[in-house]
């Protein structure tokens, strides 16, 4: 309460002051002129001298006041009086008139020929225009004849608080790090204010947040944005609302305000591992399977995005490391695992594989929670085919007499099933 008692006190004595700056140098009295002397006893020359100081006194031009004050957005029954235009050739007579011209000279501002007193004749907007230069003159009301040259003047229009801020720019998006540090920077925001920024507080902006605590946090005067709370998840929540306040009057009781919003969203760190949907997987192959064929997918889950979330599959241990690969599959992150070597039911009937899925990009911010990787166990069992005879010989040789008699028997080949169940041969 003191500090606002002490900037109203500031609101009403600044024009006062400017005044006594102003009027100060045209209050004086024009020198004596110290060369020369009055012979003693002489009334001669004492009244040539009085003479001589009239004139130079009167041959200065001496306006008592070259800039006034009116008060913005200030109504009445009455034109309100702005202030008072006087020369110092004036000895109070009515003989002298005097003129007004320039910005608004006979529609706003009107001048009382006789006194020199000037009236606003209508309601001013500092944010409309913030000052008026006009011209005054004193003439003889008679004769019309100047006395002295124009001089030139200023009503400057003294604001008052009529202007809340404003967010110009909102509302604003931005972006900052899931799992970041207090105090980092997410980004800054800007009001404006139409008031005059140089007289009084009324321009004077504090900032504050809302809604977003205790997320963010905003710096009164800068309106930078921070983080405010450490290990912010993106996993648990990715977009937080942020409303700011801007009030004026320095954020004092009385202010007017604006506000906007933020709507901040936590980029994504690498701060998961992958991790297998289960930790064993069955799958069964024909023994015919064509080379190159998939047999099966796995899947590692990775609840970071993006770059983040890719990984390499490898077949780090097993009977079958040689018998068969895992590769990734780019669009969907599977692990996809084939056949590289031809399989035999009849001689190995099934595989275990060890299979790992490994993060291809590390923070390396973040290796503490690791390791970045996750394993699981593929077993594959492989099916019977039904295969076709096979000869004995891939060739047989055989001899008979040009004169053998028909139906004699030239020789014998075999065959065998491959198959388990050994089905007859024909």
């Amino acid at each position: 309460m003191p500090e606002r008692l002490t900037e109203m006190l500031m609101d009403t004595w600044t024009p006062l002051m400017i005044l006594w700056i102003t009027v100060l140098p045209s209050i004086y009295m024009a020198p004596m002129n110290q060369s020369q002397v009055l012979p003693s006893g002489s009334s001669t020359g004492l009244k040539r001298l009085n003479e001589e100081q009239r004139v130079l006194h009167r041959s200065k031009r001496g306006w008592v006041w070259n800039q006034m004050f009116v008060l913005e957005e200030f109504s009445g029954p009455e034109p309100i009086l702005v202030g008072r235009l006087h020369t110092d050739l004036d000895p109070g007579s009515s003989k002298i008139k005097y003129i007004l011209s320039g910005d608004g000279a006979g529609t706003i501002f009107v001048i009382n020929d006789k006194t020199g007193d000037i009236h606003a004749m209508k309601r001013l907007d500092r944010e409309e225009k913030a000052e008026y230069t006009l011209t005054a003159q004193a003439v003889d009301r008679d004769t019309n004849q100047p006395l002295e040259p124009p001089s030139e003047f200023i009503i400057k229009v003294q604001d008052i608080n009529d202007n809340p801020p404003e967010f110009v720019e909102g509302p604003y998006h931005a972006t900052v790090p899931e799992m970041s540090v207090v105090g980092t920077f997410v980004t800054k925001v800007t009001a404006t204010d139409a008031d005059d920024p140089v007289y009084g507080n009324s321009a004077k902006l504090v900032y504050s947040i809302l809604e977003g605590q205790p997320y963010f946090s905003i710096e009164p005067h800068t309106a930078i944005i921070k983080t405010a709370l450490p290990n912010m998840d993106r996993e648990a929540k990715e977009e937080y609302f942020v409303v700011i306040q801007a009030k004026d009057m320095g954020g004092h009781m009385g202010g007017l305000s604006g506000t906007t919003t933020v709507t901040i969203t936590l980029s994504d760190v690498n701060d998961n591992p992958p991790k297998f949907a289960q930790s064993l997987y069955h799958f069964s192959v024909m023994e015919d399977v064509a080379l190159g064929e998939p047999i099966g997918r796995v899947k590692a889950n990775d609840l970071d995005i993006g770059e983040n979330a890719k990984s390499s599959y490898d077949i780090i241990e097993g009977d079958g490391m040689d018998v068969f690969e895992i590769t990734t599959d780019a669009q969907t992150q599977d692990g996809v695992i084939r056949v590289r070597k031809p399989l035999d039911f009849e001689t190995k009937k099934s595989y275990t594989l060890k299979v790992e899925a490994a993060n291809i990009h590390i923070d390396p911010r973040f290796l503490s929670g690791g390791p970045f990787k996750d394993t699981a166990t593929v077993k594959i069992v492989v099916e019977d085919a039904d295969e076709p005879p096979v000869f004995s010989s891939p060739t047989y040789l055989l001899e008979v007499h040009e004169n053998a008699a028909l139906n004699s028997v030239l020789g014998q080949v075999t065959a065998h099933d491959p198959d388990v169940s050994s089905s007859p041969i024909r």
